[in-house]
Parts: C-alpha cells; sequence; structure tokens
C-alpha cells in the first residue's frame, strides 16, 4: 500500500488513491481529448514542473491509467488512457457540471487554453441528442471548433478555420461556456459574440432538448 493511500477499503478512497492526487485528473483532461507526448502534456499544463509530471505519469501508468505508445508523427513516445483510464470521462464529466456555480466568476487572473474547451463542451452538452445532426463551428481566441450532436451525444473536435460549418459562433470562452451550461440564455449570448449563418443552428445545439 502506498504511503499516500487512504488505507480504506472502500471505492471511493480506492479510486482517490489512484487520481485523487494535484494534476493527476487534469492529467487525464488533456489525455481525453487524445493521445499526447510529454511536451504537449506540459505546454497544457501550465504551472506544473518537469519532476511532478514525470511523477504524475507513471504513477498513472503503474496504476493502468494511462499507457505509452508510439507516436506515429516523431516516432517518440506518447501517452493515452487505457480503456479502464477512459472510464474517467464520466467522472471528469460529472466534475465540469458540478463545477458550474464555481465558474461563474470569470476566470479572474486564471490562465485558459482554448483546447480545454473539447472536454468541457462535450461534458456540459452530454444529454444533449438530436435525431437530424446538427454541426456548428466555435471560435474562441485563435482557435476553431466544430460541435456535433446527434444521436450518441456531442462530439467537438478542433478544427482549422477554413473547414467550419457554415454556421459559427465566435464569442469570450466565459460566453462559451455559460451558454453551453445552460446559465446564460441563448438571445444575451448572441449579443455578446458574433454570429455567422442560421442562429436556429445555435439552438438546436445549445437550445433546451
Amino acid at each position: 500500500m502506498s504511503t499516500r493511500s487512504y488505507g480504506q477499503y472502500c471505492g471511493l478512497a480506492r479510486a482517490l488513491d489512484v487520481v485523487g492526487n494535484r494534476w493527476n485528473l487534469l492529467i487525464v483532461r488533456e489525455l481525453l481529448i487524445g493521445p499526447a507526448r510529454y511536451r504537449q502534456l506540459q505546454a497544457g499544463l501550465p504551472g506544473i514542473a518537469t519532476n511532478l509530471l514525470a511523477e504524475r505519469l507513471r504513477e498513472l501508468e503503474e496504476a493502468g491509467v494511462i499507457e505509452r505508445q508510439l507516436d506515429s508523427d516523431s516516432n517518440g513516445v506518447a501517452y493515452a488512457l487505457t480503456p479502464w483510464g477512459t472510464e474517467l470521462r464520466g467522472t471528469v464529466a460529472a466534475l465540469v457540471n458540478w463545477s458550474k456555480p464555481l465558474m461563474i466568476s470569470g476566470p479572474q487572473n486564471d490562465s485558459f487554453q482554448p483546447h480545454w474547451l473539447v472536454v468541457a463542451l462535450e461534458s456540459l452538452l452530454q444529454h444533449k441528442r438530436t435525431r437530424i445532426p446538427s454541426t456548428i463551428g466555435i471560435g474562441v481566441d485563435d482557435a476553431t471548433f466544430a460541435i456535433r450532436i446527434d444521436q450518441t451525444g456531442p462530439h467537438v473536435t478542433r478544427v482549422d478555420a477554413n473547414a467550419l460549418p457554415e454556421t459559427t459562433f465566435h464569442a469570450e470562452p466565459m460566453v462559451v461556456l455559460g451558454l453551453a451550461a445552460g446559465l446564460l440564455p441563448l438571445e444575451q449570448a448572441i449579443s455578446a459574440g458574433v454570429v455567422h449563418g442560421d442562429e436556429q443552428d445555435l439552438a438546436a445545439v445549445f437550445g433546451p432538448g
């Protein structure tokens, strides 16, 4: 038993023994987007020390949450979630939704990276389903994303600006997150951003239902 273990025969305690250490769930957040090399993880986790990242990756690998694989682009090592590690998606989504009251105050002096929206938007929109698929584009800072809602739920991917769907919405992160969380009415969000295309497409993705 690890010296950092709670030493309790309880599912929650055992789970926290694995993912409860500082940074562990944020590493999982990064890898829910897709496999990443060490430097990519470091860039996506502002404030983490190099030696601490290495330690946390080793802990998660030993626990069976992540694994190493060949990165086809660089022929180097990339880290990826194992099938068991991927099951943390629901846990992360639940925490993102639970955090809604904590996000109302805005970013203040906190750092923000647009790619974090992939997990955040999929989590906040997780119960959305549509018989007829709807796709819109989202622009935040210099990053652009496509959100597709279909019968299986939401799917968020980062795309090039020239590959955006016909209807796009550009706004500040707080506006996009507030809209997805249901804390900001669609009309108010639209007035705080810029829409190109049909506003009804936004309603299909962000509206009730």
